[in-house]
């Protein structure tokens, strides 16, 4: 299907309640967002410094309906000039995720439309040819709360996997450092605003698998340094917590950056001349400092440096709607069966993470 496609996305793997209209216009052409309605749960998570899966469901229950509704009206469009319904399937909690896939199988069923059920995953690393029209191949870093990936995109639903987490995420250390710390939540902009006055240079944290072969991630370390060093230091003053904020974010910014120059060496053997992009997507790309180095290092390697706007980069349903739009685009719809799916890897062949933080 070559011609327009207007697509309702809706996106509850976690802990915002998003739905959104998204036109896919053409071939090679970014996508047009009509809507994009977000209800953020932080309030409700807040007192708990993380996320509560019964929680998070509940208001997934509770805003749902009323976000699509506001979705439609913002968009100015009818059910009549929908082509399909987009809903993620997974991965992601799975209370969560079995609102929003229900409710997206409902409405189409109600109004014969064809239905999508996305890769959460999949709506990240899609992205970016929503916004910029990227053709394939693409190399994708992925960095989220539960996702720490870099994958070479080659096309919709084909993913090689480089590297992945063999222990935390990097949002969840985040998370984690931010509730050690007491800045809040969530944890990346917490970290991100106290490490501004911070001096990154005070506490030499170590900088986990950086010098090392391959494009696999590890912070649980570096996350144990961080609760070492705080213990260490006693009563933190206000300078303390933005010195450690800053120093564990500039070991991020070089951990991130070791494993993307090695990526970037290994797939330019995949990726041709006039591809070379480095794609970064999720919610920790939303931190400035991260973009910042990244960019230096996709410069060196000769790769143009591209990641959506910050409102794209957290959980949202322009996303999924333009990854069912993407699908439907080649013909690729669901069953009204399909089920949720806690776990569901973007490359399934790649080889399974080894180390000793691996979670089974």
């Amino acid at each position: 299907m070559n011609g327009p496609l207007t697509i309702l996305g809706i996106e509850t793997s976690c802990d915002e309640t998003a739905a959104a209209v998204v036109r896919r216009v053409g071939p090679d052409r970014p996508g047009e967002i009509l809507s994009n309605a977000v209800f953020s749960q932080i309030e409700e998570h807040a007192p708990f410094g993380g996320v509560v899966p019964e929680i998070a469901a509940r208001a997934h229950v509770e805003h749902l309906d009323g976000l699509i509704s506001r979705a439609m009206k913002d968009a100015k469009v009818g059910w009549d000039d929908l082509d399909g319904i987009a809903a993620t399937a997974g991965p992601g909690l799975i209370g969560g995720v079995i609102v929003g896939l229900m409710t997206a199988k409902g409405l189409a069923a109600a109004w014969g439309l064809p239905f999508m059920a996305v890769n959460h995953l999949e709506g990240h690393a899609l992205t970016a040819r929503m916004t910029d029209a990227l053709p394939f191949p693409y190399l994708l870093l992925l960095v989220s709360g539960g996702h720490s990936q870099l994958l070479v995109v080659e096309g919709i639903g084909r993913y090689r996997r480089l590297g992945t987490t063999i222990d935390d995420a990097v949002g969840e250390a985040f998370d984690k450092v931010a509730k050690l710390l007491g800045l809040g939540y969530p944890g990346g902009p917490a970290v991100e605003r106290a490490a501004q006055d911070g001096d990154a240079t005070r506490f030499p944290l170590p900088r986990p698998m950086t010098g090392r072969p391959g494009c696999d991630f590890s912070f649980s370390g570096l996350k144990t340094a961080v609760r070492q060093l705080s213990d260490g230091l006693g009563t933190l003053s206000e300078q303390d917590k933005a010195d450690i904020a800053a120093s564990f974010q500039a070991a991020v910014a070089d951990v991130l950056g070791d494993r993307c120059e090695n990526a970037m060496a290994l797939a330019s053997d995949i990726i041709p001349p006039g591809h070379r992009r480095l794609v970064v997507a999720g919610g920790v790309a939303a931190n400035m400092l991260l973009r910042e180095r990244l960019m230096v290092s996709a410069h060196a390697f000769g790769y143009e440096f591209v990641v959506p706007p910050l409102k794209l980069c957290t959980d949202n349903g322009a996303m999924i709607a333009w990854a069912g739009a993407e699908r439907l685009a080649l013909g690729l719809t669901d069953p009204i069966d399909t089920g949720p799916r806690a776990r569901w890897p973007l490359d399934p062949d790649a080889a399974p993470a080894r180390g000793a933080g691996v979670k089974a």
